[in-house]
């Protein structure tokens, strides 16, 4: 195998690794199911076109979620011209591991489970789109602060700074939504 051959598969591999986590940021910005497997397709189809100038070892993940994003800013712009936003459908989680281990969960533990994580979808929904973002490259798919700002374009700073914000903001809404189901008044 040449090492042209080589290097093409080894951003194959670099590709099918991130394919989940690839998914999930897709599903956060277009939020349906449908709309987040074209977009990673469409990622996946420009990076494979511009495959020859992939070096090992450079951070290819960064580089797919770049793509990514400004696919889904040119979409989101053509999109407000004159369409209609696509509508918000419950996110499969990748891997869900509840039927896999020896011994099942009980009922009310995956309820819990179900409902904590619709609460926090409602949350993440809540955020606008560059609060969301940065939760979503750190938090979620453990980008650090530099590189989600080389994601986003934006200085380190503003990725800090956003980041506190959109947490806070989230530790709000979940506690208040907390003690609503509680029955407790926070005055």
């Amino acid at each position: 195998m040449n090492t042209k051959s080589e290097n093409r598969l080894a951003f194959e591999n670099e590709v099918m690794s991130n394919l989940d986590s690839m998914y999930r940021y897709a599903l956060h910005l277009v939020r349906n199911q449908e709309d987040a497997a074209d977009l990673v397709q469409e990622t996946c189809a420009r990076s494979l076109k511009a495959a020859d100038k992939f070096k090992q070892g450079t951070n290819a993940r960064a580089w797919l979620f770049a793509i990514m994003r400004n696919i889904f800013l040119n979409q989101h712009r053509a999109k407000s011209r004159g369409e209609i936003p696509s509508d918000w459908t419950d996110e499969v989680e990748s891997g869900d591991q509840r039927f896999t281990g020896s011994v099942w969960p009980r009922p009310f533990e995956m309820f819990l489970r179900d409902m904590m994580r619709k609460d926090i979808d409602k949350a993440m929904a809540g955020l606008s789109i560059d609060f969301r973002s940065v939760v979503l490259l750190c938090d979620v798919e453990g980008f650090s602060y530099a590189e989600a700002a080389e994601l986003l374009e934006i200085p380190v700073g503003t990725v800090r700074s956003r980041l506190h914000r959109a947490r806070a903001s989230l530790q709000k809404m979940l506690s208040q939504w907390f003690n609503e189901g509680l029955g407790v008044n926070e005055s």
